[in-house]
């Protein structure tokens, strides 16, 4: 059991990290008592996007577009600087590519991580959320599947979004059947070379794995089956990125649901079921010379979909139907990898209603007329209960927000700085938090972590 903290975030990945540079930037040019702020974090040594840090692949991302850049560029924990504290900046400017390594990016990322270890409890899995009191004023009970109990004044959590897994793979618990985030933890414990490989979507993360598996596994068979006619080229035109723009995100909000509709049917192939022009070049050209060598052994199948599913010891059977003509073709597969995306928050099938972490207080919480969760500009969930904690959430906002708040970096940092200036301001107004730091005045500051910060 710890202290009451100002701040009880769950999650430690991009969205929280930010956060916390948000709040230490903020400290410092801030007169008054600091925030008690703690994370708690699943992993030991968290790696962002561990199972797909692919040899080659980048982040399809402006490296400016990073943890912080957009809301504070002459902070110490930019991209740039990070490159320049590495000793690889030249470097970096030199490489013939338009964006960063998608692992040394995740590099990026850890590194910044680590000088806030003093604000994180890693190893810790949240498992359930109450709302609760402490010394008469409204807080937060979080207890760990470790065993752990923390109590926040204010909570923020970055639970990252859930898989979306379809039928029939939701209904089939399979080790060799996998949601592509798992794709290089679950090759790795492949017994042997697959003989066959078949990947699910038409995602750039299906792109970058039929590629991978291709050159991997020469031998195999790698086959990609998409619902649509075919695999389908990113819609990168600089007009339909500006809906990654601050400007957009004010503009999606205000919009009504029937609204947001056509808007996300129009900004979807920016980001979702679709490719970059030069993995899809390389497949295509793949595909080609096998076909001209007569030795194709990669195939892209258009308008196929999976209507059964039956693993044994010796494969995993696929039944696949065409969803025009209705023809039928089975296959025998060594892995399965599901490039399926992940689940919005909203009411619909594919759907959450909220994160699951929130289960605890589902009946506290607000919807609006269509069914959505309830989240302010500044990203503050709504609840029903008077005198209910605070609480915000730091990411799963695109069905409030716009595409921006999807799992782009593009408006991380300004998101965080959204948060952590509410959340300045309703701890000044606190007077729980008020008399609680006034004891602790001598113990606090070491909380803080300037001198961690200013070391780099």
């Amino acid at each position: 059991m710890h202290d009451c903290l100002d701040v009880l975030g769950v999650g430690f990945g991009p969205a929280n990290i930010a956060l916390a540079i948000a709040v230490e930037e903020a400290l410092e040019n801030r007169k008054g008592l600091p925030l008690d702020i703690r994370f708690l974090e699943t992993q030991l040594n968290p790696v962002w996007q561990g199972g797909m840090l692919l040899d080659g692949s980048n982040i399809q991302n402006h490296p400016c577009r990073d943890l912080v850049t957009p809301k504070n560029p002459r902070s110490r924990y930019s991209f740039l600087n990070y490159l320049h504290v590495m000793d690889r900046l030249f470097e970096h400017l030199n490489l013939p590519g338009e964006f960063p390594l998608r692992r040394e990016y995740a590099q990026y990322i850890t590194w910044v991580s680590r000088h806030f270890d003093d604000w994180v409890e890693y190893g810790q899995t949240a498992a359930d959320i109450r709302a609760t009191e402490h010394d008469g004023a409204p807080a937060y009970e979080v207890r760990t599947a470790e065993g752990m109990r923390y109590l926040g004044r204010s909570l923020v959590i970055a639970p990252g979004r859930t898989p979306y897994v379809p039928a029939p793979f939701d209904t089939v618990a399979e080790e060799r059947i996998c949601h592509f985030t798992e794709y290089l933890y679950r090759i790795d414990r492949l017994a042997a070379p697959p003989r066959t490989a078949v990947v699910i979507g038409g995602s750039q993360s299906a792109v970058e794995i039929t590629l991978d598996l291709a050159k991997r596994y020469p031998q195999a068979r790698v086959l990609t089956y998409v619902r649509s006619f075919g695999l389908r080229l990113k819609d990168t035109s600089p007009f339909s990125e500006e809906g990654f723009l601050p400007g957009f995100t004010d503009y999606y909000f205000q919009a009504l649901r029937s609204s947001k509709r056509v808007l996300d049917a129009y900004m979807r192939p920016t980001n979702y079921s679709s490719a970059d022009a030069d993995v899809l070049h390389e497949l295509y050209l793949m595909i080609y010379e096998q076909r001209l060598n007569d030795a194709q052994r990669v195939f892209v199948r258009g308008n196929r979909q999976v209507s059964s599913v039956v693993p044994d010891d010796r494969a995993v059977s696929l039944t696949v139907k065409d969803v025009h003509t209705g023809d039928v073709e089975y296959v025998e597969a060594d892995i399965v990898v599901l490039a399926t995306g992940f689940r919005d928050l909203g009411p619909g099938p594919q759907q959450d209603a909220y994160p699951p972490l929130l289960s605890g207080i589902a009946d506290r919480l607000c919807f609006d007329d269509d069914g959505y969760l309830a989240i302010d500009t500044n990203y503050l969930v709504g609840t029903t209960a008077p005198g209910m904690p605070t609480l915000f959430l730091n990411g799963l906002c695109e069905t409030s927000h716009g595409i921006g708040d999807s799992g782009s970096f593009s408006l991380l940092s300004l998101r965080a700085a959204a948060i952590q200036e509410r959340l300045f301001d309703l701890a000044d107004r606190s007077p729980a938090r008020r008399g609680s730091l006034a004891s602790q005045a001598d113990l606090l500051p070491a909380r803080v972590g300037h001198e961690r910060a200013h070391s780099l």
